[in-house]
């Protein structure tokens, strides 16, 4: 199924997107919820309601995923490499699981920070091209949007605005980092922080081209040990 929209002209894909929400699709390490059929089920859930694209980790997630919507599929794989900060497919072997496993666009890690196999952001861009992938750059402040302008990125987002050295702490939603954005590649995308529709419609207002929401409303193990926290008798969750 996803197969056909990666060959798709890459407009065409893009357009699905435009003006619409992205579900960031992933469980916690060792919820319930990780297993491949049931993040499958999620995506499902996010696309009948009105999402237009999923992003989704992991090759088995992917994979799973690709076989029950119809939506482009946003693919990453989240890895540490002793040694390096990048984490979020990182490397060329990275993009060939996302390839291989169904996405049409794959999210690297575009900041401008060192990688395994000494691959730039600009090299790892080109490779998932090479593989027939749209390419979404995963960005912290303005210097890696304009670095992933310049490489030709089809999709510019703020993912990791606040998750760097450099940027820790933050607010968030980045607005001030959309509208830069905004400002220098026709798709840019607010990620990260979007916690209600209010937020979601002031990165529209911002000049994002899409919105990913993720926890807000699919991480079920945080919204619950929220509200549980919050009840009088409040109790500690066991494993």
């Amino acid at each position: 199924m996803q197969a056909g929209l990666r060959l798709a002209e890459p407009d065409l894909v893009l357009e699905r997107l435009r003006g619409g929400l992205i579900v960031s699709v992933q469980a916690e390490s060792g919820s319930v919820l990780g297993a491949p059929a049931t993040i499958a089920l999620l995506a499902q859930c996010a696309v009948r309601n009105g999402a237009v694209s999923v992003r989704i980790e992991g090759a088995a997630n992917i994979a799973a995923t690709a076989a029950a919507v119809d939506v482009p599929i946003i693919g990453i794989i989240k890895r540490r490499h002793l040694g390096f900060e990048p984490y979020i497919t990182s490397t060329a072997s990275e993009i060939d699981d996302v390839a291989q496993a169904g996405a049409a666009v794959v999210a690297c890690d575009a900041t401008l920070r060192g990688r395994p196999e000494g691959r730039d952001a600009a090299a790892l861009i080109a490779y998932a091209h090479a593989r027939g992938l749209l390419a979404m750059a995963d960005c912290s402040e303005v210097g890696d949007a304009d670095g992933a302008v310049a490489a030709g990125a089809d999709i510019v987002a703020t993912t990791l605005a606040g998750y760097t050295a450099a940027t820790h702490g933050r607010p968030l939603p980045a607005l001030d980092l959309v509208v830069s954005i905004a400002a220098r590649h026709p798709f840019a995308v607010c990620e990260g922080g979007v916690g209600d529709p209010r937020r979601l419609a002031a990165a529209f207002a911002a000049g994002a081209s899409a919105v990913v929401v993720g926890s807000a409303i699919t991480n079920v193990d945080a919204l619950v040990r929220g509200f549980a926290a919050a009840a009088p008798r409040a109790r500690q969750t066991q494993p």
